[in-house]
Order: C-alpha cells, then structure tokens, then sequence
C-alpha cells in the first residue's frame, strides 16, 4: 500500500488539506479539504482567526481517516507571525496580521537599537517592518505587559503543531524568517533580543526540519476517532517546502516560489553576510538540511489579488483568467511601480493606490483594469530581472535558468515575462510545490525517501513543467531603464 501522509498548507487567504501517497517511486496528491482564511479586524487591529484554523485541520483530520487514514502529519504557513501562551499554555490572545499596521515604521526605530550593519551581519535578513523581530519591539514598546504575561511564543506551524500535540518547539525555517536568529549558528541570537528588549527563555527550543516532535494528543484521537501518528516539523515555513519540490538537476539554481509572495532566489550551504548582499537587501533564511535560501522577498500576485477583491466590491465579479487576458491586451510598458512600496503592503483599493503611484511619479496613469493589470505584471518581472542580476552578483555565479514554483506557475502571462525579462529560460512548474515539499520532507522523516536530491527527482519525474524561452528581450531592456526611472 506504501506509506500516506498528510499535508495542511496554510496561507495567507485559504488552506488544504491534501492527502499524499507514495509507492516508492511516484508521489499521488489529493485534495480532501480546502478552507478559507479570513483576518478579522476588530477594534483596528487585524487578527488571524487561528481557533477556526485549528477547527478546520480537525475537519481534515477527520476526512483523511475516512478516505484511508495517513501515517503522518505535517503543517506549513506563512512566516513571521506568531501567538503567545501563558504560563499554563494556554493562548493569550489571537496572532496579529502582519499587514496590521501596529509595526510599521518600527524597523527604523528598532535600528537605532542596533544598527542595521550590525543586526544583518548576525541575522542575514531582509529589512521589512513585517519581521517578527520588529513586530515584537513594537510590542516591547507599546504593551510590554503582554510579553510579562507570555510564558512562551510559537509561530503559526508550531502554535497549530501545538495545538495537536501538547509539544512546543520551533522548526529552523519558520525561525529564520524572524530576523531573530544568527544565521551561522542557526539559533537565537542574544546580541538582537537583547538589544530590542525581547527575552530569550519566551522562545522554545529550534529542532530542524524532518523532526518528529509529537504525537497525535489523546483528547484530539478520541474527539476524532483516529490512532495517534507523529506530527512532524516538515518545513514549516511554506517558501522552504516549495523549494524543496524545486526541479533542479543541478546544484546552483535559481527560483521563484510565485503565489502572494515572490520569494525570488537561490539555495546556499552558508549564509551570505557581507556588505554586497546586505547592500541588495537580500534575505539568508533557513531550509531543509540546514540550508540557506538566499532570496529577495517580492510582493507578487497580492497587487492583482488585492485588486480583483476591489472590483468586486465595485460589482465588477471578474475572473483572474479575465483580468489576465485584459493585461495581455493592453499596451506594453506604459508605466511602472515598485511593488514592493509600503503602500501596496495593506488591504483596500488597490488600483486606485497603482494609479496615485503612477501620478506621483509623472507616469502616464493607467485608466482601465487592462492597463492597472499590465503595470503591475510588468513592474513584477521587471522586479525579478532586478533581483537575478542582484543575485548573480552577490553569488558571482552565472544561472542558466529559472525555476518557477507554486500556484503562480497557472498564470502564463508572468511566466512569459519572467523569462522576457530577465532574459534566461524559465521553466514552469510545479504548481503543488509547497505541499509536495512537506510531503517529500515527512517522507524523508520516516525513511521512505533517502535524500533531498531523490525527493526532486521523484517530484520532478511525475509533474507536469512547462518551458518558456524568452523573446523581445531588447524591448525589455529598454523599458528596464523606465522601471528604473519610476522607482
């Protein structure tokens, strides 16, 4: 029969429950359960409603029992989010969204603590008022009763694994994103809590990925009807489970992990902390077996999914394969944004912040959905043509190609200009990345598998990739100096 797993991915607007079979040479996914995630705002601050979370992978649990039962389970999310447990673990409150705007503008106040050169030499990660160690020293800053309350804080995957197990840990990916961590030591760094005024003993201990760190409780068995399974800490962090799907041959890649996020970059055996890569702001966070995935963090398809959501609050239901075909017909090149800019990072009127953008910087301003949606894709790869020369020079290597992951892969136009862009062949696929790589890693766990590089090829072997070769690259170059220009 071989063995079956079970797979929950998390992220930042729905979840899954997927059921994986392995027979020894291919990997069979199925989707038994499927969720939304809604934030819920209240009193103006954004929360994760993380109770419904919890009830929903019960429900999955449960579906996955009655379709055959499974071996193991493991849970991956986003990164840098966390909750807090109280002397007798119980959780304090509901975990804050990181688009809630309790931190912004506190990176620059936290590095007055510590200086920016110091706090990347030792973390090796991007700057961004999202990470967990500026979300934390707006909470040291502002209710430092909460953290005297807190026994113990756990990011998402583990609050959840928690919540399944009674065990507390931390996973080394998940732990990465926090800009918490020493990046050479791959554990908490006393230098950065201390100096933003964060205590060490609230953090549980780091176990790496493929670590079984429980057992199905006994009160969950019996509310359920199941027999209890190890829990285990796949990567946790859902960017380095989609890279562990990546289907490279080689040793020096490049990838994108495309969804929400553009995780944009390359997979390392040690950090990279000098000036160059802190200068290009690139990130060092952790992945499977220790390794580091050196990488730009890009706001990717929000800026159309942000979007799509305002046009239907207009009334205008459009689909995404519509708006797409809309980019596709509107003129090429006709303005730019940084997508990364703070003001595309919250919820609400997306293209109407797309147009504000565009007239600030004495662009032509788009008018119709086509031409809102054309600067925004172009702006995107042009952002990835930026980042693979930032990339490349940082490394001083040469990629051949580019490895697009994840549930981005479905829109061909970015991938065509990704590869138009940046001028290198991409190659698409596949599009279940994040949960083939926590498959592939609780795989790993339980011995099925032997090895990283086995799990691509087997991923590889049995999904479908797409290849783009690039065209028009001298119009890219031209346009490139625009982008420049309007950022």
């Amino acid at each position: 029969m071989g063995k079956r797993v079970l797979a929950f991915d998390l992220g930042a607007s729905s979840g899954r429950a997927m059921l994986a079979r392995f027979d020894g040479s291919g990997i069979e996914i199925e989707e038994i359960h499927r969720f939304s995630n809604d934030p819920v705002l209240v009193n103006g601050t954004l929360y994760w409603d993380v109770l419904r979370l919890f009830f929903e992978i019960k429900q999955g649990i449960s579906k996955a029992h009655h379709a055959g039962g499974f071996d193991s389970i493991g849970i991956d999310t986003w990164g840098v989010d966390f909750g807090f447990l109280d002397e007798d673990g119980i959780l304090i409150e509901n975990p804050v969204h990181y688009r809630d705007t309790r931190h912004a503008g506190y990176g620059e106040k936290a590095f007055k603590k510590l200086s920016k050169e110091r706090a990347y030499e030792i973390s090796g990660l991007q700057f961004m008022d999202i990470n967990t160690a500026i979300q934390l020293y707006s909470i040291a800053e502002n209710r430092p009763q909460l953290l005297k309350r807190a026994k113990t804080m756990l990011f998402m995957p583990d609050l959840l694994c928690y919540m399944l197990t009674g065990e507390k840990n931390t996973e080394y990916s998940i732990a990465s994103t926090s800009q918490l961590l020493d990046a050479k030591k791959r554990d908490w760094s006393g230098e950065i809590l201390n100096a933003l005024g964060i205590p060490k003993d609230l953090f549980a201990p780091i176990v790496k990925s493929g670590t079984k760190v429980g057992r199905l409780s006994d009160e969950i068995c019996s509310e359920l009807g199941v027999s209890p399974v190890d829990v285990i800490a796949t990567c946790e962090h859902d960017t380095a489970s989609a890279v562990v799907s990546v289907p490279a041959a080689h040793e020096d890649f490049i990838y994108i992990s495309s969804g929400t996020w553009s995780l944009f970059g390359t997979e390392l055996k040690e950090p990279m902390l000098d000036e160059k890569a802190r200068k290009y702001n690139i990130t060092n966070e952790g992945g499977f077996g220790g390794s580091i995935r050196f990488l730009k963090n890009i706001m990717g398809l929000w800026l159309i999914q942000e979007s799509r959501r305002q046009w239907i609050r207009e009334g205008k239901t459009y689909s995404f394969q519509e708006l797409e075909g809309y980019a596709r017909e509107a003129s090429p090149f006709q303005c730019f944004i940084n997508p990364d800019a703070p003001e595309f990072i919250p919820q609400g009127n997306m293209p109407r912040r797309v147009q504000e953008y565009c007239k600030r910087t004495g662009q032509y301003v788009p008018e119709n959905p086509g031409e809102i949606l054309r600067c925004i894709y172009e702006s995107i790869a042009m952002t990835y043509r930026e980042s693979y020369r930032m990339i490349s020079d940082a490394t001083g290597k040469q990629y051949s190609a580019i490895h697009i992951v994840g549930g981005g892969t479905k829109d061909s136009l970015l991938c065509r200009m990704a590869a138009d862009a940046c001028g290198v062949n991409v190659t698409a696929g596949p599009v279940e990345a994040t949960v083939l790589g926590n498959v592939a890693v609780q795989l790993i766990a339980m011995n099925e598998i032997a090895d990283i590089s086995k799990a691509r090829k087997i991923i590889s072997d049995s999904q479908k990739i797409t290849s783009y070769t690039p065209k028009d690259t001298q119009d890219w170059d031209l346009a490139f100096i625009k982008y420049k220009a309007a950022k």
